[in-house]
């Protein structure tokens, strides 16, 4: 357990806006911060982030609390890796009390797989710079590829020995467990059930996810042996989904805010020789054909992607035909192309980094130009092959959400198309209308409408509404004015706060996250602390962290008929907080007063003998003089 001096020295030194900006591209507006939803596929931006709170909140899906909170809800951390990760940020030595011998025994499944990729990485490092083996095999060919050896510390890159079980004996050596040697995909299992190394003989290129862990691997075989695959990858497993990663995006996630565009390139070699030439905003996708998920981790930093091509022509081709999804997305797409017999790695060490740039620089063209170009040339003068290259670059039109945008592109294509652009935008037309008609016939289809920048979130429609509403606004006036001095007629020398708990010592909460929040509001009182929202927005019971945010974020404007419906006094709430408090206090009171005594009808009615009546009787009649006093003292204090 991390001790509570270590947590407040993290939670001091954490700046939210600079935590979240490694992940969502931010953009100030006004006293807060906004971006796209990272946790939902969104056009019109509704993450806001607020330095002054230190808090998020994501109104297109609700979530929001902290940079503890955020890390969690992103990267499925748990409490204590989210601490362990913004410590490591800003370079906090972590204390922790003394765990126990059975600690690797209680880690969960996922961080076990974690643990056992970061140990294989520090493996097969030190084989590659202290073993004779390593030296002469792994060094000397990333030496050969230029790397220096400060790329090769960087990107962990390592060696893993030409031997059946050198890696797997010295884990199970160490005390890791085989099932996740296994699940990790980096020992396999004989049909005897015996381990043996996945990667004999290769380099290794550690694969890293968002935050810097590793999660998998890539190993290149060094022989020229036809029959052994060149690259071996980790299998899918519960802590690495190939089409929700990006190789290099760790290392370059920060150039590619600040450069906002992102190269990208097809190999780890690519990637770590343009970044070691200084380039460093640029990812690969491995090999694999570019997913929407890969294409939407980009989107967090950057609207604007450039693709670098070697000048193999049918692999331009192959991959051309992909890079719709990334029109779909609504970002901004170039393409180089380099010199044949060339890609990203061999021509930055070719030509050095100022003649890359100027490269590409020269050389940049819009995709769909770039498209349309290679497919006319392809077509040449059939009349037939070229009206399937206008569909086609229709087609990729289509795709683009932001209809300027699609507009310019057609204006441009009807040059290069010689074709009439009325043509062109009717085609366009038809080939949209069909996709609105085809989306709203699916049984799970839905149009994607723009999101307005501060949407509703809506209340789970199961929940009583009125008694959570009003639940809720006891937990909101608390969070606002629980530590401000009373000074009203009749009351004074005490804090809201106290006052509210005292008077509401005889109502049972129903929803579970106000009760919660009450019973620890209580117990801080009693302990002579009033809690602010600080305390409640770090706290470590998402249901309140979520509670605590959703209240305090938003943006409190009403209808008119909002009294009628729920009994909330707020506006101008500030301006008689006596009515603002005893309002909340009482109608909440009144409330489940009136609900106590539609149980008591009930029971009444179904009452089998004379003395059961009575006693009902009694507590109802009982029940109604409460009420009468609450409604009266509502009308002469309250309401006047």
């Amino acid at each position: 357990m991390i001790l509570k001096s270590t947590v407040d020295r993290i939670m001091e030194a954490t700046d939210i806006v600079e935590v979240i900006g490694e992940f969502v591209q931010l953009k100030k507006r006004g006293a807060n911060y906004v971006g796209l939803s990272p946790f939902a596929n969104e056009r019109t931006p509704s993450f806001t982030v607020s330095p002054a709170k230190g808090i998020f909140k994501d109104f297109s899906s609700g979530k929001g609390g902290s940079a503890v909170t955020f890390l969690m809800e992103l990267e499925k951390f748990t409490y204590p890796e989210a601490l362990k990760w913004l410590a490591k940020k800003y370079s906090i030595e972590v204390e922790e009390t003394v765990e126990t011998a059975e600690n690797r025994e209680e880690e969960n499944r996922r961080e076990s797989l974690m643990i056992v990729s970061g140990f294989a990485a520090k493996f097969f490092h030190e084989s590659l710079l202290d073993t004779d083996e390593g030296k002469a095999i792994g060094l000397s060919y990333f030496k050969e590829r230029g790397f220096t050896a400060d790329t090769i510390k960087k990107f962990e890159l390592g060696y893993s020995p030409d031997q059946w079980e050198a890696f797997t004996g010295q884990a199970i050596k160490e005390g890791y467990q085989p099932e996740f040697l296994i699940d990790s995909g980096l020992s396999v299992k004989r049909d005897n059930g015996n381990l043996y190394d996945r990667y004999r003989g290769r380099v290794m290129f550690p694969i890293h996810s968002f935050t810097g862990r590793v999660i998998a691997f890539g190993g290149r075989t060094l022989k020229s042996d036809k029959n052994v695959p060149k690259y071996v990858n980790s299998p899918e497993s519960e802590i690495y989904h190939k089409s929700n990663v990006l190789y290099g995006l760790y290392f370059a996630k920060k150039s590619i805010r600040e450069e906002d565009n992102c190269y990208l390139v097809e190999g780890y070699a690519d990637v770590i020789s343009v970044h070691q030439a200084g380039i460093e905003n640029v990812v690969a996708s491995s090999g694999t054909s570019l997913t929407v998920e890969q294409i939407r981790l980009i989107g967090r930093l950057t609207k604007n992607i450039t693709i670098l091509y070697d000048g193999d022509a049918a692999g331009i081709k192959a991959a051309v035909r992909g890079l719709d999804l990334i029109l779909e997305e609504g970002l901004n797409v170039k393409v180089v192309l380099f010199p044949d017999g060339h890609d990203p790695d061999s021509y930055v060490r070719l030509v050095g980094t100022n003649g890359f740039k100027k490269h590409i620089e020269d050389n940049k063209k819009d995709f769909i130009l770039f498209k349309t170009n290679l497919l006319l040339k392809e077509a040449g003068n059939d009349p037939i092959k070229k009206s399937e290259v206008i569909r086609d670059i229709v087609e990729s039109i289509a795709k683009i959400p932001d209809s300027i945008k699609a507009s310019v592109f057609i204006k441009e294509c009807s040059n290069l198309l010689q074709i009439d652009e009325r043509a062109l935008l009717s085609e366009l037309n038809k080939m949209r209308q069909a996709k609105a008609k085809k989306d709203s016939q699916q049984p799970n289809g839905r149009m994607i409408t723009p999101v307005e920048d501060y949407p509703v979130v809506e209340e789970p429609k199961e929940e009583p509404k009125e008694t959570y509403s009003q639940e809720k606004e006891i937990v909101r006036l608390l969070l606002l004015y629980g530590n401000k001095m009373i000074d009203w007629d009749g009351i004074a020398n005490t804090y809201i706060g106290p006052f509210m708990i005292a008077e509401l010592n005889d109502v049972e909460f129903e929803y579970p996250a106000a009760k919660t929040f009450i019973e620890i509001y209580s117990k801080e009182v009693e302990n002579g602390v009033l809690p602010e929202d600080q305390h409640f927005i770090h706290y470590p019971d998402k249901e309140i962290v979520d509670l605590v945010v959703t209240l305090i974020a938003t943006k409190y404007t009403l209808s008119e008929n909002w009294y009628e419906m729920h009994k909330i006094l707020v506006s101008d709430e500030q301006a008689n907080m006596k009515a603002t408090i005893l309002s909340a206090i009482f109608h909440l009171k009144m409330h489940k007063v009136g609900k106590m005594l539609d149980n008591l009808r009930t029971e009444l009615q179904n009452a089998k003998t004379d003395e059961d009546q009575d006693i009902l009787l009694t507590q109802y009649m009982r029940m109604k003089k409460v009420e009468k006093t609450i409604s009266d003292y509502l009308g002469s204090v309250i309401l006047k």
